[in-house]
């Protein structure tokens, strides 16, 4: 049986899903900006681009994985917490950074879908950095991820924007990060 095949250019990232097409699986692969349908049989029609549509076809923005700025100046905890994110199914890491003004600039310039901050940091601690990102992207979720997690702490953090404080010791950001994203999400 042979198979039939044809590119779009959508501008997706990389995801691929199953598709029911007249009767037969087939498969769609978003990869390189680009979408490929595989159909299994030559004799189902396969749309040309100007009948193709985005948006009639498949909303591509819930399955699009979601992009993670993660700043903390402890280059061992930075490479921890980003093998930790980037093992979960639909999460991706866009960018990290080192302290809190390089947090601000990589954040305008990806714009992720959650950033996490530590707290203590060289040149703008985890709280400034959060305000100024809070200012420019405000329904971006933040979370300050920290060793010093106090109800002082918490207090002043919902001030600057950050949504959630978790200790470094407790274990618990990925739960913070899953709750924050399904929040997020439209």
């Amino acid at each position: 049986m042979s198979r039939t095949r044809k590119v779009y250019d959508v501008g997706s990232p990389n995801l691929r899903v199953s598709l029911y097409f007249q009767g037969c699986i087939g498969e769609v692969i978003f990869a390189s900006n680009t979408i490929v349908f595989t159909l299994p049989d030559p004799r189902f029609p396969v749309l040309s681009n100007d009948q193709f549509s985005r948006r009639e076809f498949l909303s591509t923005e819930s399955l699009m994985a979601k992009q993670i700025l993660i700043a903390d100046d402890h280059e061992a905890v930075l490479q921890g917490v980003k093998a930790l994110l980037q093992a979960i199914p639909g999460w991706e890491i866009c960018g990290n950074a080192t302290d809190g003004k390089k947090a601000i600039a990589k954040a305008t310039e990806l714009r992720p879908d959650l950033i996490i901050l530590d707290y203590a940091m060289p040149g703008l601690d985890g709280l400034s950095a959060a305000k100024q990102i809070h200012e420019l992207l405000p329904t971006v979720p933040i979370v300050l991820h920290t060793l010093y997690a106090s109800t002082e702490l918490n207090l002043a953090a919902n001030k600057y924007g950050i949504r959630k404080v978790v200790d470094k010791k407790s274990g618990a950001l990925i739960s913070a990060v899953e709750e924050l994203l399904s929040v997020a999400q439209p």
